[in-house]
């Protein structure tokens, strides 16, 4: 029998190449947890809310660009990373640094021309945090993530500051520590799903210091801190509506019982993905409450 023809692989366009350069689902996450502090502090929305979304959005996809560029030669290594634009060749590091060095320019100009300083220095030290410290931390520390979840906490109180707030207002902190707390058990997972290829590139993981089972109590235990960490938003009143904060509550509740199959002494890999999908959906719902809690209370 004449033997099968192997077809050509289809290699991404420049603009599908160019989202996964600038990381934009990664980055509108991000993005849309700055509009929950926007609504909180406004207590709804109004045109301001879309260039703060615009900055924001622009400056993380920059910031992510410029993480592509540091780590491209520790990318090619890992099966996750390898087909990125930089491992592929699409972009040379010069070009990519030039696409993310004017994406984050233009963020910083929108925030500083559309709103005030504050939110644009803020900002930029989200950028460089995340690119100055974070990145740099993960090749010599398996905690980086620790200090690097301040990259978590910053989209909410630039939101915050956009529309006005002072940014070490009790309301913003808390809801700012919430996503602080949340960052270290979703990077811990997507640790216990590809701990060999981030050890086989040369990454530090609490994988090797804690072993499987370690870890996935500890990563659990930071879920607890996320779920209770819910009880900040109503305290400190980022939450006024009975809905919000019962939504709140179900989203808590219903994280931490989904995730205790961590807690298993044995058990699939699967698990791993099953609660990273979980926690990614409490972030969601978290964000979806402070936005929509002020239309709840009309």
């Amino acid at each position: 029998m004449p033997a099968a023809l192997a077809l050509p692989t289809r290699q991404p366009g420049l603009l599908s190449s160019l989202v996964e350069l600038t990381k934009l689902r990664i980055s509108g996450a991000s993005t849309f947890t700055a509009a929950a502090g926007y609504v909180a502090y406004r207590r709804g929305a109004d045109l301001g809310l879309a260039t703060a979304l615009l900055g924001i959005l622009l400056l993380a996809m920059g910031a992510s660009a410029f993480n592509e560029v540091q780590e491209r030669h520790l990318d090619a290594r890992m099966e996750r990373t390898r087909m990125r634009p930089l491992p592929r060749g699409v972009f040379t590091p010069g070009a990519a640094a030039a696409i993310a060095g004017g994406l984050a320019l233009a963020g910083f100009l929108v925030l500083l021309a559309a709103h005030n300083l504050t939110t644009a220095l803020l900002g930029a030290l989200a950028l460089l945090w995340y690119n100055g410290f974070y990145t740099p931390l993960k090749r010599v520390s398996a905690f980086a993530v620790v200090p690097g979840s301040l990259i978590g906490a910053l989209p909410p109180a630039i939101g915050w500051t956009a529309a006005g707030g002072h940014p070490l207002d009790p309301s913003i902190l808390a809801l700012a520590f919430l996503f602080f707390i949340w960052q270290v058990p979703h990077f811990w997972l997507l640790v216990c799903l590809h701990a060999e290829g981030y050890e086989g590139a040369g990454f530090p993981t609490p994988m090797t210091v804690f072993g499987a089972r370690r870890l996935s109590r500890l990563t659990f235990t930071w879920i607890c801190a996320t779920a209770a960490a819910c009880a900040l938003l109503p305290a400190f009143r980022v939450t006024l509506s009975l809905p919000a904060e019962l939504l709140l509550a179900l989203a808590a509740l219903g994280l931490v019982w989904s995730s205790a199959e961590l807690l298993r002494p044995e058990g699939e890999p699967a698990r791993f993905r099953r609660v990273f999908m979980k926690i990614n959906v409490f972030a969601l719902l978290v964000t979806a409450a402070v936005i929509f809690d002020p239309l709840l209370l009309r």
